[in-house]
């Protein structure tokens, strides 16, 4: 195993350091504004009726899909980052899912301007405006409970293991991550040849969700090779519930879906309390 070990460690890592690059961020960072700016001249040629009939087609008419689409291309660099940061810990890869919920429902907020016409008015669209409070106020809401999670990180749950044993609880998560990295790219890909195509394209973050409510389980048994004890696979399996609790808000009607949200990120807040005060002072 040590090989395979070995072998993980020298594929992950790279890719690990370029990604975080500040180079690599600064040129991921100005591909995003090239693309907004160039997505909203494509519109208003389109608006205008100076884009040829074949290109047309799927060029929406108003401005406001820009915005819906700068959003989701950075929920997709928050996504490979998720990615890197499984093998760091399992609570601090659950907290990056909460970040990446905050970002949907901010996201979900800009996507109603689509339903308003240009110039904004809400006259007779009340509805849409509720929508927006609430997907915006449960954003806020993960960001300040977000804030109380992350300051309860104050330890790592591979603080009781050796050398030898820390190496391969480590690697083995790099494994699995490198596996998500793998499917997240053959899901965009495919979805990418399905718009091409013309064909219906699937959700692809409901999707990924679900493949991580999967993810999530495989790393807590790869826990319980290394740290059997039960108040770590509780503690992991109770992160698990919420990563499930997640995807189940992202499908949910409006409002409801707020309030999935916001319990989800309330039951690991809790979680971790309990953990940290209880437990964390004894071996797992």
């Amino acid at each position: 195993m040590d090989t395979i070990f070995n072998f993980t460690t020298r594929i992950f890592d790279p890719l690990h350091v370029f990604w975080e690059k500040e180079s690599s961020q600064r040129v991921v960072a100005g591909a995003l504004v090239l693309i907004f700016v160039l997505s909203l001249g494509l519109i208003e040629l389109n608006r205008q009726g100076l884009l040829h009939t074949s290109f047309s087609a799927p060029v929406p008419l108003t401005h406001y899909m820009a915005i819906n689409l700068a959003f989701t291309l950075v929920l997709i660099l928050e996504v490979v980052s998720l990615i890197f940061t499984l093998p760091c810990s399992i609570s601090k890869a659950l907290g990056k899912q909460f970040e990446i919920l905050a970002l949907i429902f901010l996201r979900n907020s800009f996507k109603e301007l689509t339903l308003l016409p240009e110039p904004i008015s809400i006259d007779g669209h009340i509805d849409v405006l509720w929508r927006i409070l609430s997907d915006g106020g449960g954003a806020i809401i993960i960001f300040a409970l977000l804030g109380f999670y992350a300051k309860m990180q104050r330890r790592s749950e591979e603080r009781h293991m050796s050398g030898p044993a820390l190496y391969s609880f480590v690697a083995s998560k790099k494994m699995v991550a490198l596996l998500m990295l793998a499917i997240f790219c053959g899901m965009g890909a495919y979805n990418g040849f399905l718009l091409i195509s013309g064909a219906n394209t699937f959700n692809f973050f409901h999707n990924f969700y679900t493949v991580l409510i999967f993810c999530d389980i495989l790393l807590v048994l790869i826990s319980q090779c290394f740290q059997p004890g039960f108040r770590a696979v509780f503690r992991n399996s109770g992160y698990a519930l919420a990563t499930l609790l997640i995807r189940l808000a992202l499908t949910a009607p409006p409002f409801l879906n707020v309030l999935i949200g916001v319990v989800s990120a309330v039951l690991a807040l809790l979680l971790t309390l309990t953990y940290d005060k209880f437990y964390a002072s004894t071996k797992l």
